[in-house]
Order: C-alpha cells, then sequence, then structure tokens
C-alpha cells in the first residue's frame, strides 16, 4: 500500500554560508571532493583578534577553526536597521536575518512578509559578542538592554519575524548541538497543526572572535586541529562558523504554488536520554536508537528504504562509537541490510557548526537524495576500530560515489545536544517535477529586479546576468519567480526578452534595461490620457492583448456592448494587422471612433485591474467621452450607444480636412484671418500646436499659401472635427442622450470645451458632450490644470500612439506611453512600459503580470553592507561609554579595529537611570539650559541615537531605523540638557529632524524664568 503523503514537508528554500568557500555551489562540490575547508590562524591574525598572548603560548592552544569570511559584514539599509542598533547586534543575529531573506527567495517566496503565513524557528550560539562588550566595562543600563536584546538567542527569532514582517509563530530553540534539527522538528508540528503555512528554520554558530581552541585532555576538542569522524585516528572536534536556514512547507500546497522543492522531510522525532547515561555530558545510546526509530516510524518507512546516514559525528572516541552502535541497532533492527547505509560527516568538512550543526547536516543529505551523490567523509583513511562493524548496515564511503541504495533516495539524519537532547530527521528525494503549466504563447516576458540601494541593484542584474547566461532557465519560470518571489524594495530595474540569452545580453548593457527608484512619498498621481480620431490603425489593439493581463477580457465586454453587427467589424480590424479584403479597415469615422474608445476603455480598465488607480483623466476629442466613461459619468453600455451615434452622425457631415500648425493659438488665427476665411481653429493643443479645420478643398490652398510661414501637417481625417462641417452631427448626437442618466464623476476628467478639470462635486449634463464635439479642444489647457494640480504626475497614454505624450512633456509632465512605437515588437513595448511604470513604483501587480511559470532557485539578494567593529575586548579603565564602531571597507583584524577605539567616533548610545513612561516624560532636572543652537544638539542626538552621521532636516527618526524606545530616550536627553518637558507624543509625531527641533525650540521660548512656576507640557 502506497505511503499516506498528507503529511509530507518540502524543504522549499535554501541558504547557507560555510567556512572556505563563497556559495552553496562551491560547498558542494568541496563536500563531493572530500575537502577540509576549516583554517589554521597565524599568530599575528590570532594576536589581531584579541586572543591574549598566554593562551598563544599554550603548548595545547589549536589555531584551528571553520572561518566564515566577511562574518563582520552586515546590510542594515535592507532591513531597516540603524547603523547605532547593528553596532549593538551580535554578527549571529545579523547573519541570520541575512539568510532567512535568502532562503524565503529561494522558495520563490516574498521575504518581505505577507503570504503565506511565515513562522520562524531559530537558534543560535551563546553571544560571545556580548561577553565582548560586557568585558569593556562601559555599558549603562539602557544601552546594557539594547545589547541584551541584539545578542541574545531569546530574541532572534522575534527580530527576524519583526524586521521580515512574518506572522506565524516566532521560537527560539536552545538545545545546544542539537537546537537547529530540534527547531526543524517543531517547525514540521507547526506546518501540521496549522500554526502557520510556512516555516523558516534558521541556525548559526559564529563564535566572536572567531579562533582556535585549548585543547584540555581527555576533552572534545582535537589535539591536533583535524577532525576525523569515524577514523582510526579521530582526536576531537574542531569548531567551524556558519548560518544555515531552510524554508518549509507542506508538500502539496508547495506543489500546488508551482515550488520546485530540494527534498521532502518523510518524520522527524526527538527524545532525551534522561538519566541513563554516564553524566550530563555524555551521549547515550539508548535514547539515539530510540530517536531513530521514533523518526521512521513517524515517516511510516522501514530502514530498508534507508541509504545515507548524515551523521552527528564530532570525531571523539567515545561519541563516534556510541552513535555508531546506536545507528546499526535502530537501522538494521528494522530492516537495513548489511553495508547498505552510507555513512556522511559534514563536520569533516567545515568543523562543527554548534547551533547551525543539525540543520547544516540536513543541508548535506537533503543534496545527497537531490543529486544522487554520496560524497566521502573528507580525511578519512581507515575506520575507528571500536566500531562495531559486524552485521552493520552501515559504511563509510571511501571516495566519491554515485548513489547505489534504494529507490527512491531516502537519507537520515542525526543530531545530539549536550544534556541529552536527542532529533533525527528522515528526508526524501523530491517528486518528479509535474509537468509545466500551460503559458501565454511564446513571446516577449519582462523580468523585474529591485535593491535597497544602487550598488546592490547592479550587483543583483549582474548576478542574474551570469546565471542566465550559464544555465538558460526557461524566461517565463524566471519572470514569473522574481515578480512574485521577490520583495519590491526602493531601487528597481526593468528588461524585457523572448529568452534568458536575449535578457542576459541586455542587461550586460547601460541602454538594456530601464531603472527607476520608488518615491519615499508614494507612488506619484497617475493621469491617463485618450486619443482622438487619428490615431487609429488596423490591428493597433493587438499588443494590448499580447501584453497586458485583462485587456482582452475588457475589449470583449466593451465589443459587446456595441450592435452585434459593429462588433464583428471591429474585431478583426483591432486584432489583425491587415483589414478583410475589400474592407475599409478603421479609415470611416463611424467605425474608428466606436474602436479608439473600446481600445482606450479596455486600457484603462486592464490598467486599474492591475493595481495603476488614476488621480485624473484627460481626453482629447472623442477621448473625452473614454474619458468621462472610465470616470464613471457614463455606465458603458451608454458610452458605447453615444459613441455610436457620433461617428455615425459625423460620417453624414460634408468631408473636410484637418491641418496641424507649428505655432501658437494667436498666431494661428493671424494666419487664418490673413488667408482670408473658411478655416477655424479647431485645437489649442501647446504653445506651439494648434490645428485649424475646414473643407479639403480651403485646407489645402492655405497649405499651398503658408509656403514656409510656419511648419504644417496634414492629419489623418477626412472629416474637420470641432468646426462647423460637423454641426449636422450635433442634433443627431443630442438625440442619443435622452434616455441615458449620467453620473457625477467619482475622478475627475477634463473639459475639452473649458479647458478645467470637471470634479466629483459636478453634475455633467448632456449637451456639455454635444458642445464639446463642435468647440475647439483646448487640450493646452487640460494639461495645464492637470499639471497644476498633479505636477508630480505620471501620464500614461492608453491609445495606440503617442502622439498625446509628446504634448504632455512639453507641458512639463513625466510621460509612460502605453503604446507601442512602430516596431518589430510592439507587444515588448508595452511590456516595457508597464515595466517603467513598475520602477517609479506605481502599484502595478507585478505577479499578475508576469504570471504563468514556475517557481525556479534563481541567486538571492546580494548582501554587501559594510563592515562592523568589534565591541571592547578589554576592560576599559575609563568610565567612559564604548567608542562608535567606525566604518571600514577593508577587512583590518578585530584588535587592530579596537586599539583604534573611538578615533572619530562618537559614543554608543547611553542615558541616564530608567525609561520614561510612554505618557509621562520625567521632570527635567533643575540645571540651566546649554548654549547649544538646539538645531545642532538635536542632530547631535539622533547621531548618537541611531549611528547616521550628519542626518538632514527632512530625515524621517523611524526611516533611519528609530522606534518607540528610541524616542524615550531622545526625550530624556532633550529634557535633560534643555531643562524642558517634551513631550514623547509630540516628539513621535514630528519624526522629522526639522519638526523636532521646531518644537524644542518652541519649549524652550516658553520656558519659565527663575521666579516663575513651570509651564504645563504641551
Amino acid at each position: 500500500m502506497a505511503r499516506d503523503r498528507s503529511l509530507d514537508i518540502a524543504v522549499t528554500g535554501i541558504a547557507a554560508r560555510f567556512p572556505g568557500v563563497p556559495d552553496l555551489s562551491e560547498w558542494w562540490s568541496a563536500v563531493r571532493e572530500g575537502r577540509v575547508l576549516t583554517r589554521r590562524y597565524e599568530r599575528d591574525e590570532l594576536i589581531a583578534a584579541g586572543v591574549p598572548k598566554n593562551l598563544l603560548d599554550d603548548p595545547d592552544y589549536v589555531p584551528v577553526h571553520g572561518h566564515l569570511a566577511d562574518a563582520d559584514r552586515f546590510d542594515h539599509t535592507l532591513f531597516r536597521v540603524s547603523p547605532r542598533e547593528a553596532e549593538m547586534t551580535d554578527p549571529q543575529h545579523r547573519l541570520m536575518l541575512e539568510a532567512a531573506w535568502t532562503a524565503l527567495e529561494d522558495a520563490g517566496t516574498d521575504p518581505s512578509g505577507g503570504t503565506p503565513r511565515t513562522g520562524v524557528y531559530a537558534t543560535a550560539s551563546p553571544s560571545g559578542y556580548l561577553r565582548a562588550m560586557l568585558a569593556g566595562g562601559a555599558l549603562d543600563d539602557l544601552t546594557l538592554e539594547d545589547a541584551l536584546h541584539g545578542t541574545e538567542p531569546d530574541f532572534v527569532a522575534g527580530l527576524i519575524a519583526y524586521r521580515l514582517g512574518l506572522r506565524g509563530p516566532a521560537l527560539a530553540v536552545r538545545t545546544a548541538c542539537s537546537s537547529s534539527l530540534v527547531a526543524v522538528h517543531l517547525a514540521v508540528q507547526g506546518l501540521l497543526d496549522g500554526d502557520c503555512e510556512q516555516a523558516v528554520v534558521v541556525g548559526a554558530g559564529v563564535p566572536f572572535p572567531q579562533a582556535g581552541r585549548l585543547h584540555i585532555p581527555g576533552g572534545i576538542h582535537s589535539a591536533t586541529g583535524r577532525c576525523r569522524p569515524f577514523d582510526a585516528s579521530a582526536d576531537g572536534v574542531v569548531a567551524g562558523s556558519g548560518v544555515v536556514a531552510v524554508v518549509l512547507r507542506r508538500l502539496a500546497d508547495a506543489l500546488a504554488d508551482g515550488s520546485d522543492p530540494h527534498g521532502v522531510i518523510l518524520g522527524t522525532a526527538i527524545n532525551n536520554d534522561a538519566s541513563a547515561k554516564a553524566g550530563f555530558y555524555a551521549p547515550s545510546a539508548a535514547g539515539q536508537e530510540a530517536v531513530i526509530r521514533a523518526a521512521l516510524r513517524t515517516a511510516d518507512v522501514d530502514a530498508a528504504s534507508i541509504g545515507y546516514l548524515e551523521a552527528h559525528a564530532t570525531g571523539t572516541r567515545v561519541g563516534d562509537p556510541i552513535e555508531w552502535s546506536a545507528a546499526s541497532a535502530a537501522l538494521g533492527g528494522l530492516g537495513a541490510r548489511p553495508g547498505q547505509v552510507a555513512v556522511g560527516a559534514l563536520k569533516a568538512n567545515v568543523g562543527h557548526l554548534d547551533n547551525a550543526a543539525g540543520v547544516a547536516a540536513l543541508v548535506k543529505a537533503l543534496m545527497v537524495v537531490k543529486e544522487g551523490v554520496v560524497p566521502p567523509v573528507a580525511g578519512f583513511e581507515r575506520l575507528n576500530p571500536l566500531l562495531e562493524t559486524d552485521g552493520s548496515p552501515l559504511f563509510v564511503p571511501p571516495a566519491e560515489a554515485p548513489w547505489t541504495g534504494p529507490d527512491p533516495r531516502r537519507a537520515g539524519v542525526s543530531a545530539f545536544g549536550i544534556g541529552g537532547t536527542n532529533a533525527h530527521v528522515i528526508v526524501e528525494q523530491a517528486p518528479k517535477p509535474r509537468p509545466a503549466r500551460p503559458v501565454r504563447p511564446a513571446g516577449d516576458r519582462l523580468v523585474l529586479l529591485s535593491a535597497a540601494d544602487p550598488g546592490a541593484l547592479t550587483r543583483s542584474a549582474d548576478r542574474l546576468r551570469r546565471h542566465l547566461t550559464h544555465l538558460s532557465p526557461g524566461l517565463t519560470d524566471v519572470s514569473a519567480t522574481l515578480a512574485a518571489g521577490r520583495a519590491a524594495l526602493p531601487e528597481r530595474l526593468a528588461v524585457t526578452g523572448r529568452t534568458s540569452a536575449e535578457v542576459a545580453e541586455r542587461l550586460a548593457t547601460s541602454r538594456g534595461p530601464v531603472r527607476g527608484r520608488r518615491p519615499d512619498s508614494g507612488p506619484a498621481p497617475v493621469v491617463l490620457l485618450f486619443p482622438g480620431q487619428g490615431s487609429q490603425y488596423p490591428g493597433m489593439a493587438r499588443p494590448l492583448a499580447d501584453a497586458l493581463p485583462g485587456f482582452a477580457a475588457a475589449l470583449d465586454a466593451c465589443l459587446a456592448a456595441y450592435e452585434p453587427a459593429l462588433a464583428d467589424r471591429l474585431r478583426p480590424a483591432l486584432l489583425e494587422d491587415r483589414p478583410p479584403a475589400g474592407e475599409p479597415g478603421l479609415t470611416p469615422t463611424e467605425w474608428a471612433q466606436p474602436a479608439l474608445f473600446a481600445v482606450g476603455y479596455a486600457a484603462a480598465t486592464a490598467l486599474r485591474a492591475l493595481g495603476i488607480t488614476p488621480a485624473a483623466l484627460v481626453g482629447h476629442s472623442l477621448g473625452e467621452l473614454t474619458a468621462a466613461c472610465v470616470a464613471g459619468v457614463l455606465d458603458l453600455p451608454d458610452a458605447a450607444r453615444i459613441v455610436t451615434a457620433r461617428g455615425r452622425a459625423m460620417q453624414e457631415c460634408p468631408p473636410g480636412a484637418m491641418l496641424g500648425l507649428g505655432c501658437d493659438e494667436t498666431a494661428a488665427r493671424d494666419l487664418v484671418a490673413a488667408f482670408g476665411g473658411g478655416l477655424e481653429v479647431a485645437a489649442v493643443n501647446g504653445p506651439g500646436s494648434t490645428v485649424v479645420a475646414g473643407s479639403p478643398q480651403a485646407v489645402r490652398d492655405f497649405r499651398t499659401w503658408l509656403a514656409d510661414r510656419v511648419h504644417a501637417r496634414p492629419l489623418r481625417t477626412d472629416r474637420a472635427f470641432h468646426s462647423s462641417l460637423v454641426e449636422p452631427a450635433l442634433e443627431p448626437l443630442a438625440a442619443a442622450f435622452p434616455d441615458i442618466r449620467l453620473h457625477r464623476p467619482a475622478l475627475p476628467f477634463a473639459s475639452n470645451a473649458t479647458g478645467r478639470l470637471v470634479g466629483a462635486d459636478e453634475a455633467v449634463e448632456a449637451d456639455h458632450f454635444v458642445e464639446q464635439a463642435r468647440r475647439p479642444v483646448r487640450f493646452a489647457d487640460c494639461l495645464t490644470v492637470t499639471a497644476d494640480h498633479h505636477p508630480d504626475a505620471v501620464v500614461v497614454e492608453v491609445g495606440p500612439r503617442r502622439t498625446l505624450s509628446a504634448l504632455a512633456e512639453a507641458a512639463g509632465l513625466h510621460t509612460v506611453p502605453l503604446s507601442p512605437a512602430r516596431t518589430s515588437r510592439p507587444a515588448e513595448e508595452v511590456l516595457r512600459s508597464l515595466g517603467t511604470l513598475w520602477t517609479l513604483g506605481q502599484p502595478v501587480d507585478a505577479a499578475r503580470l508576469c504570471a504563468g511559470g514556475q517557481r525556479l532557485h534563481l541567486p538571492g539578494y546580494p548582501f554587501a553592507g559594510r563592515r562592523w567593529l568589534a565591541p571592547e575586548a578589554a576592560p576599559r579603565t575609563d568610565a567612559q561609554p564604548l567608542p562608535a564602531l567606525p566604518h571600514t571597507s577593508g577587512t583590518p583584524a578585530f584588535a587592530e579595529q579596537i586599539r583604534r577605539g573611538g578615533e572619530d567616533a562618537s559614543p554608543i548610545r547611553t542615558a541616564g537611570e530608567g525609561a520614561p513612561s510612554a505618557d509621562t516624560p520625567p521632570a527635567p532636572p533643575p540645571a540651566p539650559p546649554p548654549a547649544t543652537d538646539p538645531a545642532v544638539r538635536l542632530a547631535a542626538l539622533w547621531s548618537e541615537l541611531l549611528g547616521h552621521d550628519d542626518p538632514g532636516e527632512e530625515a524621517d527618526f523611524f526611516h533611519l531605523g528609530g522606534d518607540s524606545l528610541l524616542i524615550t530616550r531622545l526625550v530624556r536627553r532633550v529634557n535633560q540638557e534643555f531643562g524642558i518637558q517634551a513631550p514623547i507624543r509630540a516628539m513621535l509625531s514630528g519624526r522629522t529632524l526639522a519638526r523636532q527641533t521646531a518644537l524644542v525650540r518652541d519649549l524652550i521660548g516658553r520656558r519659565p524664568g527663575p521666579s516663575t512656576d513651570p509651564a504645563p507640557p504641551l
């Protein structure tokens, strides 16, 4: 009978930083090759790291460690952590934030929160960073509280949940060396119990400073500096540094969401040895055997299906034989045959990662079952004679070998903690991928990237370029993964292409991608432009239908509102490049106007569904009717009737022509008067753009008469719109309105006749649209008033060409024409415009825009950040606060940084005793006010509390990483130094340096003199 898979858990994301390698790929190569990644330090390095010389002189000191490069780096900008808070945070916690973010990205999940509901199960080793700060002896009560929050392992799960916006349970797990595998067990239980829909398990073991260890005869640390699990030469463990995170989801949910799991967890178990062992620190074979048996029962598999065991494997003479015996008994007793299970030991490669060791071992086991490759145990030469090998199912692989075990590939992972808490996990290779979901026909795709700063965005683009070049993944999958599985950060980039190779090539050039930035104040208002007749062409709806989600459905709804015969004529003319034989396409006015309305209305509807809510609508001639319908003045069926009637009535008008002039209205009227009449000004589009209209002969004669007086261009139309020649259409147009109800506009739209915006408080009458058809179009005035109301607006033209965009640019507005330019790939131009809107911070639904693909494992965020120096490592003889940690770009050793002390540094935040309450500030001392300018002093206090140099007047306290606790400390300092009582709530609402300074100045000005009673707080 097949296993019930409803309780299986997918590992959807992995992130890890291991000693001696730059990334996971290089780490896996090193593991397969059996390379040892620990390193031996030079004496000068250790002295520079703060290791006492007398310890280095001890003959038992072993200067070997699994060194983690760049452990002092932290990208605090991404997490909106102030520099001062970053300085007070243990490097482990900083790295765990980055690892959790990266693992969620690898899982194809937006790491900035939202859905699915995500829990955090975290563990870190005890904080040497805190001990170093305490050794300095200069932490006052408040600074000590900050140090505890930033370094104690109890707080790290909550910190990750807070900084990433994760709403599931946040648990800190502490069971010594087994902590992170116990955390995996708890996360699995949380998923199965419904506590969360996704879980992040993250463990870190990074001692501070990173250095060697003192070997104590009979202890667990190796005297030779080599960890040799199960080897005859094994003499103990070597410590290492690392941080590892995995993301877990119920398998059914992961597969339904299009994820590509690294592997599957079939079952987990934990227990404790209790007192049945030699001592508190000793392992117990009975406890280890029991936990393996329990995990197999939970997984509902027998031991005969297990082909690999990633052992705890410390390489100690006591621990290895006990573990070998327990695993042999458990697996052999449940069906594993002799020599069936290959044993692995990651500690031989990277050292013992302490609290991160269990989840690191899990990642290795997942790679084994995923790749079907069994690595050797690094440095293994000869089996430890103390191991009981007769009949044992275990064997130590001497070299890399292909998987020869049972199918599907399954493995066990063990972790045992000091104190006896044991954990075991059973994993299996992921099921074969389902057939790819149906996607849109092959064509152009949009690729979106974002970052917290410009440099990170450039690095991210370069990472992606290399990945696309080397692996050539499907571009639809790349597009969907980046859109739905990444946070939308301020610095943004969009690039289009049809293949991964084409996108990679464009990322390599400065002109390929579009770059932009989301404004700190939020997205700019959007104004939609709707063109009039003359902009139409056959097939003009095709690019929008191909590239704009929702457009095709909205176009169908609009065409359905027309008479069936008209809709049947318009559909092929809109969607095919050439009209059917014998058809005039979209040239006739009676077809051109309904076609333009349908395209504009459908595009606006699709944009709103995509997240773009316009602040105003501006149309040109017929486009005003489209704008009015989008604004809610006309219901769609009524608007379709009016547009149909308008087009037919104007088709019945006498033939006419229109001529665009490169001059202003006054000059155009003077030219028409000088010519001798027969022409009228029909539109005023800008200071250098006016349109005149009249009979075809009059327009031809006028153009000949103009000669070189002014630039003139005939328009593509056979009617003289907005002139006396269309007056015969007014009565039929008016007759179409009696049964139509007009509403007040829900959005402002521009009146062509008056050039002003019609607001939501205004009633619109039918004669408005009748007069609009006859009177000149004052489009320049419409743009001017729009620019006055929305000077920072982004203007989007939603018609088939870009004529109105040029006029809006001339009026000083920023435009993003949705319509494609005349290119061989018009749909790509539409996608590029939509991507441009996203780069400008518009709330475009990127996941919907880039839908259709599977989740891929793509390069994650390119963390860099500045370096954070160590706190004081030795007691200070004075009572001054700890120096601020200067920022460097190199990698100087810690002691050199410490020796520099407080050079060019401001102190870490300090304050007096206890924090004030949230409502009542503490009474200020009677000290006289300082002579320092409040603006200067307040800026200095901000720098001290937040760690930012020279904050500007408009800087926001909370955007720089401040919080309500820091506000209370700021208020206390301000009250003490200026002899005032600044209300905390006023400082909270002030936020910016300028507003807080104004508040302090006001309170100083109201401060009573020596002989007056104190004034109450504001």
